[in-house]
């Protein structure tokens, strides 16, 4: 059993870091959708992901459509400020696909619209000076809000 994580055009390598630790203590795997907005051998990408690396499995796509093409019966759930769905009133299954968007300005409109169904928020203090949370944060929520669900299956 494991989730699939997903990072559309990721900007901040201490992120991604960070990612890499969750998707490592959580079996989670990692998919990078390109453009990156670091090198993978930054320096403080490595820092944030510590001694974790060996631990995670990696896949790099140069568009979100060919990661879809790649897995195309997976389920899909989008991580947006843009919606209704609270990323807990979802069910979530083993090898869904759970996908966030760029630091600077989440996923793409387009994409978000082509899949309204499935976008799932974090629910948050409603104020303009709020946007969001910390990507990072957000993975970590989400992932263990599906892991919950799926009975923390392989954790201890």
């Amino acid at each position: 059993m494991s989730l699939n994580i997903v990072l559309v055009e990721p900007e901040i390598p201490q992120n991604t870091g960070n990612i890499i630790r969750t998707c490592a203590v959580t079996n989670a795997k990692l998919h990078l959708v390109r453009p990156l907005g670091f090198v993978m051998d930054d320096k403080q990408l490595k820092r944030a992901g510590l001694d974790y690396w060996d631990m995670v499995d990696i896949s790099y796509y140069d568009s979100f459509e060919d990661l879809r093409m790649k897995f195309p019966d997976a389920a899909y759930h989008f991580a947006t400020t843009k919606c209704k769905n609270s990323h807990s009133d979802v069910k979530y299954e083993d090898g869904c696909f759970i996908v966030f968007g760029k630091e600077t300005k989440g996923l793409p409109k387009e994409l978000l619209e082509q899949h309204k169904d499935d976008c799932i928020r974090i629910p948050m203090l409603r104020n303009s000076k709020a946007r969001s949370l910390n990507l990072s944060n957000s993975v970590a929520i989400v992932v263990y809000e599906a892991l919950r669900q799926l009975g923390y299956p392989g954790l201890e």
